[in-house]
């Protein structure tokens, strides 16, 4: 028997109408994109609370040069950001395009998360009070609820704290650990996420921080009922697509584009 694919569902992995991944004419207009693409990500950081002091940076992949990635400054606030103060840094920690130093953490994290993970294209770094909170009871994030559930066998918990991220064999170490997971939490510091876009990267972000403060709620309230391994599989299927991800990034780039034009200056 013949089945067809019903006429409101789009052709798609979870049927929503999401458009496919942008094409680039050259490598320089694929960096221009990334570029505001993060300066974007960064004010929305600063704009959901997301700063703490000078902790906190995104990163993302060069796409002509893949061992070099494009990062929010030191000492640059993310509610001032813009696309000329972001800086190209290579496989050294050189400062190899752009005015501003380079945080030492930074580095430190984000090159070898680019260096031991080639599929990932950006990762996002912050000091958030509901990831810390989380972290600091030990816990992971449960199934219980959809969005939850994009990180269903997709996250790390990381215990190994040793002070402020510095030293180069730390960077690696939580870059070994992060594995194949889209997240890992870091106890007594903070989240990481990353992605096969910075779209996803930040997206995945933001999701779990929204996460962590429901589990938090929950079970500030009282038990929360866990989805069966069955049910946070099918949830995670959906929730956790990296086009959904990507593309759920584009309506917080409406959104911050058109409140702080000023982010695209050069």
């Amino acid at each position: 028997m013949t089945t067809t694919t019903p006429v409101y569902l789009a052709d798609t992995a979870t049927g929503l109408p999401l458009p496919g991944d942008a094409d680039f004419a050259s490598p320089a207009a694929e960096r221009v994109h990334r570029k505001q693409r993060l300066a974007a990500a960064l004010r929305l950081f600063g704009k959901y609370g997301f700063g703490e002091g000078i902790s906190g940076h995104i990163s993302v992949r060069d796409p002509e040069y893949p061992d070099r990635f494009w990062v929010n400054p030191f000492g640059v606030s993310f509610k001032r950001v813009t696309v000329g103060d972001l800086i190209l840094v290579d496989s050294e920690g050189r400062v190899v395009e752009g005015r501003h130093k380079v945080n030492p953490s930074a580095f430190v994290i984000h090159s070898q998360i680019h260096e031991l993970h080639p599929h990932a294209e950006a990762a996002a770094h912050g000091h958030t009070a509901h990831s810390r909170a989380l972290g600091t009871l030990g816990r992971l994030l449960e199934p219980i609820d959809q969005e939850s559930a994009a990180f269903y066998g997709r996250q790390y918990l990381y215990e190994d704290y040793e002070g402020p991220s510095v030293a180069l064999e730390q960077g690696r170490d939580i870059a070994e650990k992060l594995g194949d997971n889209r997240a890992i939490l870091l106890r007594h510091h903070g989240l990481i996420t990353v992605g096969g876009s910075l779209e996803e990267a930040v997206h995945w972000f933001f999701t779990y921080d929204s996460c962590a403060q429901v589990q938090l709620l929950a079970a500030a309230a009282g038990t929360p009922k866990k989805m069966t391994h069955e049910q946070a599989t099918a949830a995670g299927d959906g929730f956790g697509d990296a086009q959904l991800g990507r593309f759920s990034f584009e309506l917080l780039w409406d959104e911050i584009v058109h409140e702080q034009p000023d982010l695209l200056d050069e």
